[in-house]
């Protein structure tokens, strides 16, 4: 039995089909549809019978192929191994991003008060409106000498070593596979996080170093995760899949801001260190024991399960051995997300970073109600990745939308509304409430682009998403070591108005990357990323 499509190969410049090839060896689809699509026949012919045909490759509705990714042919959710790897990988970056943001809540402990008395920056423009909550403060961690400049150089370290292996870790991957470089890379960082209050000790210079470690090592993560995607989620289960996976990132700096936050005040800043970086070690054996690279070496998935995954991945991977680094280089769908992945980082890096200060030093929320704010907005963004996740792949699964139109509009949302909410609070000025709301919806927004250019990669290239990934993300990164650094020029009082401006660039970038991306984004496989250029265009 054969697909009406699957044998169809488009020309270099030719646009393919927008659907999930058949399972062919399944028994239940053979026995359903053997007559129907015995038949082989071109598009053009496929089409004919319909004077109508809707847009975006959706099939006529008088006649729907199976597919294994349909919901009536797909292996069971339950107890699956994709399933079990999404959740497995949600905790993975769980545990990797509160890796990444304790050192934040704890640096505030570990710096001498009057070393940073002189620096202190609060405008009194708005009102203070909370009583400071007394709380029994543990002091027994040491305390440095260290000024605001030497701060900024301790917390954007991270990023230097995290921006050289995106794409070296995303070819080692697409090579080698992602399952041991991914947990490598988050054992890694967990074990140099344990080893933070001793580089302390030893002096700025030595933090500085371990933390560019840590970078080197969560650098590779999210490549080889998207490596591993390509070999195990269906396509129209990819929104729901990797949405599961990287909410873990958003959940974890939920969790690790506050709670890192009532370690330093309870105990020590170093037990902050020491706590996440055992459960680090504990995710690696984990994740070590219970996943493989791909299906066919998985020791406990169904047959059933490996032939759905297999089947919806056919003629979708590329069998050549070398990399089309200039083919590649030249997508113009790639730049489209390269655009996207910068102008989202922007915003996301300069809250991330600047969020609680922008709560203490104009808002003038007191440092308990600060650490809790300061979480809120993530929280909200994780439950709408979550959310879109299954959104976006029932919109292409039961309601037949191409893949290319869920993209732009699941970014466009997640990038032009999130743009409308920050420019709108830097426009209520002193009302607290207002100022809260925006910020948490406009954050929470931001969690529609996790089905849109996020996952991108995997549509254009799926053997070659680890290394998209990694050339994404190495612009995606200089936002983080710039648009913080840009910001705290732009507000030397911490005035309203000097924050007015810092949300309106973040918000023209926001809009500037989702039309780029709008205009010049594919949601098919693209004909250098198959050797043969022929075969399903996802």
């Amino acid at each position: 039995m054969k697909s009406p499509v699957s044998d169809l190969a488009p020309s270099d410049g030719e646009e393919g089909s927008d659907r999930t090839p058949l399972l062919q060896r399944a028994p239940q689809a053979e026995t359903a549809c053997q007559a129907p699509l015995s038949m082989e026949f071109s598009r053009q012919e496929y089409w004919s019978g319909s004077p109508f045909p809707p847009p975006g490759d959706r099939p006529n509705p008088g006649i729907k192929p199976a597919s294994p990714a349909s919901p009536e042919l797909a292996a069971p959710v339950c107890c699956s191994a994709r399933y079990n790897l999404a959740f497995l990988s949600f905790f993975g970056f769980f545990v990797l991003y509160s890796l990444r943001v304790n050192l934040s809540v704890a640096l505030v402990d570990m710096v001498d008060s009057n070393t940073t008395a002189k620096d202190n920056r609060t405008s009194y423009e708005c009102a203070e409106h909370s009583a400071p909550i007394k709380v029994l403060h543990n002091q027994t961690g040491k305390k440095y000498q260290w000024d605001a400049e030497t701060q900024g150089w301790i917390l954007g370290s991270f990023f230097y070593g995290y921006i050289i292996t995106q794409i070296p870790g995303g070819y080692v991957a697409s090579k080698s596979g992602g399952k041991l470089l991914l947990g490598f890379g988050i054992f890694g960082t967990a074990v140099f996080t344990l080893f933070t209050p001793l580089a302390a000790d030893f002096g700025v210079g030595a933090l500085v170093a371990l933390r560019a470690l840590e970078g080197l090592g969560e650098g590779v993560t999210f490549p080889a995760m998207h490596a591993m995607w390509s070999s195990w989620a269906p396509p129209l289960e990819r929104s729901k899949l990797l949405s599961i996976s990287y909410a873990g990132a958003q959940l974890g700096t939920v969790v690790a801001l506050p709670l890192s936050g009532i370690i330093c005040y309870y105990m020590n800043w170093t037990y902050v260190f020491y706590f996440f970086g055992i459960v680090g070690i504990i995710w690696f054996i984990l994740w070590t024991c219970l996943v493989s690279d791909t299906p066919e070496t998985h020791k406990t998935i169904s047959s059933y399960e490996k032939e759905y995954i297999l089947s919806s991945l056919k003629n979708q991977l590329s069998s050549q051995k070398s990399v089309p680094w200039i083919p590649m280089l030249k997508s113009l769908p790639l730049w489209a997300i390269v655009v996207a992945h910068f102008s989202y980082n922007w915003t996301f890096y300069t809250l991330l970073t600047l969020l609680p200060t922008y709560m203490k030093e104009v808002l003038r929320f007191n440092i308990q109600e600060n650490g809790f704010l300061s979480a809120v907005p993530y929280l909200g963004c994780w439950l709408c990745m979550i959310l879109s996740g299954q959104a976006a792949d029932n919109l292409r699964a039961r309601w037949s939308f191409s893949t290319l139109w869920v993209r732009r509009v699941f970014t466009l949302i997640g990038m032009i509304g999130p743009a409308v909410f920050l420019v709108a609070a830097g426009f209520i000025g002193c009302d607290y409430s207002l100022a809260v709301a925006f910020l948490t919806i406009s954050t929470t927004l931001g969690g529609f682009c996790s089905s849109g250019f996020s996952i991108n990669h995997l549509d254009i290239a799926p053997s070659y998403a680890g290394i998209l990934l990694g050339i994404t993300n190495t612009f995606a990164t200089i936002p983080g070591m710039i648009g913080p650094i840009i910001a705290r020029s732009l507000t030397p009082e911490n005035t309203i108005g000097e924050w007015k401006t810092v949300f309106c660039i973040a918000a023209a970038i926001n809009v500037f990357g989702a039309i780029f991306f709008t205009l010049f984004a594919k949601g098919e496989v693209q004909n250098w990323a198959v050797s043969d250029h022929r075969g399903h265009r996802n």
